[in-house]
């Protein structure tokens, strides 16, 4: 055998090695993509997943892509002869550096996951978190997007969220509207408090049950303090306490109740 038959042996040789490993490549690629594509829309569409969050559904879409495309890059190589140790000791190096530089965002990533799944406030909700309140406008996997009653927009990270203290004053339908007035220690108890509930139980959007309660709750220096809390939906909140405050003075005035200013008596001796 020449030498040129022995070249064009090896060469037939390694095409067919090559083009048979090409070609197991190739198909599978072909049904990994397939079986990748497959998977994230059943994670989209499986009933299975219809109470999570679409945020946090589409967060496990992205998650499975992710998983199913290394374990398809890694195959791939393993059948075209690319040593998958190495590869994988690679892998792991460059996921620990990357873990190491990315610990704030990772620790965002799982206050967001937390949030997702434990819906301590839902988008639309008014809330206080980490001293600021406002509006939930959009809850992803490294921040919450809060906008606050003078419309700025709040960008918080997930972590702090999570590590912090959460009031939501939009979970529960009612909400209980506290108020106190003064009035001077001339007139009688029971016309203050007489006024105060009448007022109150006119007002359409305070709730008759539970009914409204007024009680003289304190005896200041200069005045009597009366506490009245009402009961009303949440989101009429403000519009009964700004309308109480306007009714409640206009009422006083009808019924000649004084409100007094603090004041000092003072006595000299000569």
């Amino acid at each position: 055998m020449g030498f040129f038959d022995s070249m064009a042996q090896a060469a037939a040789t390694f095409v067919m090695t090559v083009g048979l490993q090409l070609l197991e490549a190739a198909v599978a690629v072909f049904l990994g993509v397939r079986f990748a594509r497959w998977l994230t829309k059943w994670v989209g569409d499986a009933k299975f997943f219809d109470k999570l969050d679409t945020n946090l559904r589409g967060f496990l879409q992205s998650s499975v892509s992710i998983v199913v495309y290394t374990l398809l890059i890694m195959i791939v190589c393993g059948i075209i002869g690319v040593d998958t140790a190495s590869l994988i000791t690679v892998l792991a190096s460059c996921g620990v550096a990357v873990g190491l530089a990315m610990q704030g965002a990772l620790s965002n990533v799982a206050g967001g996951l937390m949030l997702l799944a434990l819906h301590p406030f839902h988008v639309g909700d008014y809330v206080e978190v980490t001293g600021i309140g406002g509006t939930v406008k959009g809850i992803g996997l490294f921040s919450t997007i809060i906008n606050t009653p003078d419309n700025k927009t709040i960008t918080v990270p997930n972590g702090s969220i999570t590590s912090a203290t959460i009031t939501n004053f939009s979970n529960n339908g009612n909400r209980r509207v506290d108020m106190t007035f003064s009035a001077g220690y001339d007139v009688p108890v029971q016309v203050v408090k007489e006024t105060i509930m009448t007022v109150a139980q006119n007002h359409k959007k305070v709730l008759r049950d539970p009914a409204p309660f007024v009680r003289l709750s304190k005896q200041d220096n200069s005045a009597l303090v009366y506490t009245l809390r009402v009961w009303v939906k949440t989101a009429d909140y403000w519009d009964v306490h700004f309308d109480l405050l306007e009714e409640m003075t206009k009422a006083f005035q009808n019924k000649n109740i004084t409100i007094p200013y603090p004041q000092m008596d003072v006595h000299l001796d000569k």
